[in-house]
């Protein structure tokens, strides 16, 4: 049973692949509560099975055994399009490569989320331009993502995670394609989001500097998480 004060928890999560005629086991009986407004790290060699994590603990995947809750709500039973709702109403997602589409501006790409809403475009376009101003993009509301340098683009890709207010971020490797100043600019923008808005955070990273920043560290090894100190 889950605790409503946890936004995401999950009990037993386990995952395995088929590989050819055997089977691959990547996750095993992972138990984690993320709290709210709780930012968490989570470190480990490549294949260790990080993002795979993070597509369970957001519905974008589905457990080969195990549960996880979000918001209180069991999204392992959930089908498909209730998982959607659920991913549209409470979690935002950020990734390495920023994944805006290159056809619509700035602030389009930033609108995308809340056009499935049903919110009239007057009011879509107040809240897409306020998180653009929020991460100081609002000069290039216009711009299309190959207009934007790398910085600008992950800050545009935070901007849509956010717009919906929802009560968690999941990202994987968020500053992982950018340079040392960017990468540090990032992780600014998002310990002052996460305090401003009380959202959590859940960042998959290969960056020590940005794990440090976070209020709990944990490392995914031989497909178990494991706490370190921080």
């Amino acid at each position: 049973m889950s605790n409503v004060d946890d936004v995401i928890r999950c009990e037993n999560l386990g995952k395995v692949f088929n590989e050819g005629a055997g089977k691959v086991s990547v996750l095993e009986d992972i138990s984690l509560q993320i709290g709210r407004g709780e930012c968490v790290a989570i470190m480990g060699r490549s294949g260790a099975g990080k993002s795979t994590l993070l597509h369970l603990l957001g519905g974008l995947d589905q457990p080969s055994h195990g549960e996880v809750w979000l918001n209180g709500q069991n999204l392992t039973r959930m089908n498909e399009r209730e998982r959607g709702l659920q991913r549209n109403q409470l979690l935002g997602f950020v990734y390495q490569f920023h994944h805006l589409l290159p056809e619509f501006t700035a602030l389009e790409n930033v609108a995308m989320p809340l056009l499935l809403r049903g919110q009239t475009k007057s009011a879509i376009h107040t809240r897409a331009l306020a998180l653009l101003e929020r991460v100081g993009l609002q000069q290039r509301s216009s711009h299309k993502p190959g207009q934007l340098s790398g910085g600008e683009r992950q800050r545009v890709a935070i901007a849509r995670a956010l717009v919906t207010e929802p009560r968690c971020v999941l990202a994987d490797e968020p500053t992982g394609n950018l340079d040392k100043e960017n990468a540090a600019n990032i992780l600014s923008l998002i310990s002052e989001l996460n305090r401003e808005m009380n959202a959590s955070f859940i960042i998959v990273t290969h960056e020590l500097a940005l794990a440090e920043k976070m209020d709990r560290l944990l490392v995914l090894e031989a497909g178990r998480l494991q706490q370190a100190d921080v």
